[in-house]
């Protein structure tokens, strides 16, 4: 089984922290030259630093944020027109916060587009003719298994993940004849930042402890358990190595069994 990425690069977003971190780690083990994007300079730098270094790895950082799509969009032209080409694009960002659909703003689902849907095609447009010139392209969306089963209180996200995972499936069609591939990685409960926002908030909207909480989301996962980020990193590194060549257009749920749909 081919899982070497050296020579490859990989732009990864929201790389300075939980799910993009570990991918951008998972990445770098197996070879690749990983560029980490994320608002803040200084993460950035400390999450650079941490990343394993052979010396045919390279290892960047490039700074930018989902809220802003035309800087963002700014950003990108100008680091592809200095001559910077990659094969695997790693979209990832912070989920929208909790809350029914029924009680959202419109703006509240503008701004989850912009940051999602509409980043992601910006990355994707900018990234995809050096895929091409390649003759190899991985393209992997971390998005949720709320695309297969919507999750309560989560109303905004369950709208905008669902149409992320079409737009997804939408770009395998167009793309896999150039050999690049589109997927979506589905994490579970995952032992982050974000999970630990989701259990308060729970815990104070019920009234129950944060370990009522923890154990309550626990009971519902045949695995007993949360998943670390590592786990999510790996099922995302394989669909970007070359042994993933022939998956295409699917979503991987890395939840522990918990998701009702198959």
């Amino acid at each position: 089984m081919d899982l070497n990425l050296k020579g490859k690069r990989a732009l990864v977003c929201g790389s300075t922290q939980g799910i993009g971190r570990a991918i951008a780690e998972e990445l770098a083990n197996l070879g690749c030259s990983v560029t980490l994007m994320a608002r803040n300079a200084v993460t950035l730098e400390e999450a650079r630093a941490s990343l394993f270094k052979s010396a045919s790895q390279n290892h960047e950082i490039l700074m930018a944020d989902f809220g802003k799509p035309d800087q963002l969009k700014s950003i990108l032209d100008m680091h592809i027109a200095a001559g910077n080409e990659y094969h695997i694009l790693i979209n990832n960002t912070g989920g929208p916060p909790g809350g029914q659909a029924i009680d959202a703003g419109i703006d509240e689902f503008r701004i989850a587009f912009n940051q999602h849907l509409v980043c992601n095609q910006l990355l994707a447009q900018a990234l995809a003719p050096g895929m091409k010139k390649a003759a190899y392209g991985r393209i992997i969306n971390i998005i949720s298994t709320s695309v297969k089963a919507p999750l309560n209180g989560l109303g905004v996200s369950n709208t905008i993940r669902g149409a992320v995972a079409n737009w997804s499936k939408t770009l395998a069609n167009e793309l896999g004849q150039f050999g690049i591939t589109v997927n979506n990685v589905l994490p579970g409960a995952t032992a982050t930042q974000r999970l630990s926002s989701i259990i308060e908030n729970k815990a104070n909207k019920t009234g129950r402890s944060i370990e009522e909480t923890e154990n309550a989301m626990k009971a519902s996962i045949p695995a007993r358990r949360f998943a670390d980020a590592s786990e999510v990193a790996a099922a995302a590194a394989f669909l970007a190595t070359p042994s993933a060549s022939y998956i295409n257009g699917i979503n991987v749920p890395v939840d522990g069994g918990r998701t009702p749909a198959l």
